[in-house]
């Protein structure tokens, strides 16, 4: 499975810190062009950008990435968006869990890893633009590799013609890939995405994939891809929409009960999340998804 590979990965990872880059001067952009409505009496946000390093047990270098997280902007109350390739060896905790969903010959006997993916989270100030998640990753071990991820909508308050245009934009960009995909994927998003505690999605769901590995690596990074360039369309113009309406204190506090929800599930069920507390990389990139303010009653 090595052969080849190291080629793959570059590739790879530099297309998930490109996205990034796209993604960073798009959300810088929509902080400077919010001309009306609430907030934008204030300064624009940006982004404070910071590296993100990760060492094995014995003190070697395991990889790392860039966290880029902005608060308090005009527009976004809270968003991250990082970028990190790790790589080591798997722990015992990891290759359990990893077993368990693959099935994986090999992997206690070489439990060595590699992984690069972006992981984006936007929580916003108007009560009335959506929550948004959106990461890519891809996978590898010297017994195989795979690709997963997707993007989701989580409204406090929904609006119907802003739930369309997401899930439209995702089937825009599957489609050419094969017509089966987006109803596959929404489908997957729908499952994965529920709070089983709570017996409700915890947004209005999305495409998600994991452990995508057709046995070609072409076809699959160019899923990958596509899935990554959807975001920005999908989601960009749901802010432009809804960033200059005003808001009550009512709906202030239904977004911040909604924010409840997001922290539930990714504290309890994200296996990114976990995946990432287990390997040792920097908790508060791991964390980053977590809202500024939430509220329980």
């Amino acid at each position: 499975m090595n052969d080849g590979f190291e080629e793959n990965k570059r590739r790879a990872a530099t297309w998930f810190r490109s996205l990034r880059d796209q993604i960073v001067e798009a959300f810088e952009g929509l902080e400077r062009d919010h001309a009306s409505g609430p907030l934008t009496n204030e300064p624009p946000g940006a982004f404070d950008v910071s590296e993100t390093t990760r060492s094995s047990k014995d003190g070697s270098d395991a990889g790392g990435g860039l966290m880029s997280v902005m608060r308090g902007g005009r527009v976004f109350e809270k968003v991250g968006v990082n970028v990190s390739t790790v790589y080591g060896t798997l722990g015992e905790q990891a290759q359990l869990a990893m077993a368990a969903r693959k099935g994986i010959p090999g992997m206690h006997e070489d439990p060595r890893f590699w992984a690069s993916g972006i992981s984006l989270v936007a929580h916003m100030q108007n009560p009335h633009v959506p929550a948004v998640h959106m990461n890519t990753r891809m996978f590898w071990t010297p017994h195989a590799w795979w690709f997963g991820g997707g993007s989701d909508l989580n409204p406090c308050i929904e609006y119907a013609e802003d739930t369309a245009h997401f899930h439209d934009q995702q089937k825009q960009h599957l489609d050419p890939h094969d017509g089966a995909l987006y109803p596959k994927l929404k489908a997957w998003a729908d499952e994965y995405f529920y709070i089983p505690h709570r017996h409700r999605a915890r947004g209005v769901g999305g495409i998600f994939m994991d452990d995508r590995c057709s046995g070609d690596w072409e076809v699959d990074f160019s899923l990958t891809q596509d899935i990554g360039r959807a975001f920005l369309p999908a989601f960009v113009p749901l802010v432009n929409r809804r960033k200059g309406q005003d808001w009550t204190q009512a709906d202030k506090d239904t977004q911040l009960i909604h924010r409840g929800l997001y922290a539930e599930y990714n504290l309890v069920y994200d296996r990114g999340t976990k995946f990432g507390l287990e390997t040792g990389h920097d908790a508060d990139a791991v964390l980053m998804s977590l809202p500024p303010l939430a509220k329980w009653v």
